[in-house]
């Protein structure tokens, strides 16, 4: 009996085996039947999806590129106008100063380079000069903008904005006009004159030789009058914002402190306004020295100026290699002086 039911034990659990084994089969088969059937409706989706629309595809540029890219697409109209307004213009002009030759036969680029030491020896004179008018007008615009500056930021309150269109009022009226009118006030006949005469103040300035004689018309003092008068708006603009940005409480701390009034502004009040006064020096200096409207009409041969000389050069004389050589020199010394000025005065985070 013991062997029987070993016997039929071993078949029933053969028979279980084989079973297992039958079901584990058909579980395989049916699952490579799921997979043949997603195969192949992924292959009919993807024949049938350009019925369905196009494919997205991805963006060239990721957003983070993009955005660092916003700044230079910002900033292209500007590049694009220098180019093509200053860059090229000054190519050309370049190009021009190593040209010889004459208007009749034309101008041919030859390399000639000696046109810039030939400009150089004859017309320094006239840089010197125009330097020299310049820097006095420069410094007669800081010693008048900036108590004029000073008193609209801390002390003209509600007449503030009527002091600053009386400031840029000028600018309304030609460049030209404005000039003429000084050839008005300076006559010889005219009440300035007389005044200076009665005063015996153009005898010293006589003496000095920056008037001839009884008049004023024709000398340095002419000159660098209508320079003053013609950018002084450009000196009181820069030395205006600078001083409006002054904390009033820092005034108030010195003024706790004992600081004489004088002190407070030694210490306090033009060291912050630094930056007005280097913006103010340069906008008023860079156009004087190259300004020729100012001599011509208030001045004599004896006042010409480099922009005289360029003016006359380029419109007069047609002798385009010279006139484009000084206007480099010029070019050359302006920023030589200017790079110089900013390194002493310790704003180089204005350029």
């Amino acid at each position: 009996m013991s062997v029987s039911r070993r016997a039929a034990r071993a078949g029933l659990k053969s028979r279980a085996a084989t079973k297992e084994r039958a079901v584990t089969r058909e579980a395989r088969a049916s699952e490579r039947a799921g997979t043949e059937r997603a195969g192949g409706l992924a292959t009919a989706t993807s024949e049938a999806a350009p019925d369905a629309g196009p494919v997205q595809k991805p963006p060239l540029l990721k957003p983070a590129v993009r955005k660092r890219l916003v700044p230079y697409w910002l900033l292209l109209p500007g590049i694009l106008w220098l180019l093509i307004f200053f860059a090229a213009p000054l190519i050309y002009q370049a190009s021009t100063s190593v040209q010889t030759g004459s208007l009749e036969e034309g101008f041919k680029v030859t390399w000639h380079f000696q046109t810039y030491w030939d400009a150089l020896t004859e017309y320094y004179p006239h840089f010197l000069r125009s330097v020299l008018y310049a820097a006095t007008a420069t410094v007669l615009c800081l010693l008048l903008g900036y108590p004029l500056a000073y008193l609209i930021a801390f002390r003209a309150g509600r007449w503030r904005h009527l002091v600053m269109i009386l400031v840029i009022a000028p600018f309304f009226t030609s460049f030209l006009i404005r000039t003429l009118a000084w050839k008005t006030i300076l006559a010889d006949s005219g009440p300035v004159v007389g005044a200076l005469n009665s005063l015996h103040i153009l005898d010293v300035t006589s003496y000095l030789g920056i008037t001839e004689g009884q008049r004023v018309l024709a000398t340095p003092l002419a000159v660098v009058c209508g320079l003053t008068y013609n950018f002084l708006p450009f000196m009181i603009l820069p030395l205006y914002t600078s001083l409006e940005r002054i904390d009033p409480r820092l005034h108030e701390a010195a003024g706790d402190l004992y600081a004489r009034p004088i002190t407070i502004f030694r210490k306090v009040t033009f060291p912050l306004s630094m930056p007005g006064v280097v913006a103010g020096t340069l906008l008023t200096f860079i156009p004087a020295a190259g300004d020729y409207i100012n001599a011509e009409l208030l001045g004599s041969t004896d006042q010409k100026m480099i922009g005289n000389v360029i003016q006359s050069q380029f419109l007069r004389v047609l002798d385009y290699p010279t006139a484009a050589a000084l206007s480099f020199i010029l070019m050359a010394a302006i920023l030589t002086m200017v790079t110089v000025y900013i390194r002493k005065s310790g704003t180089e985070d204005l350029v």
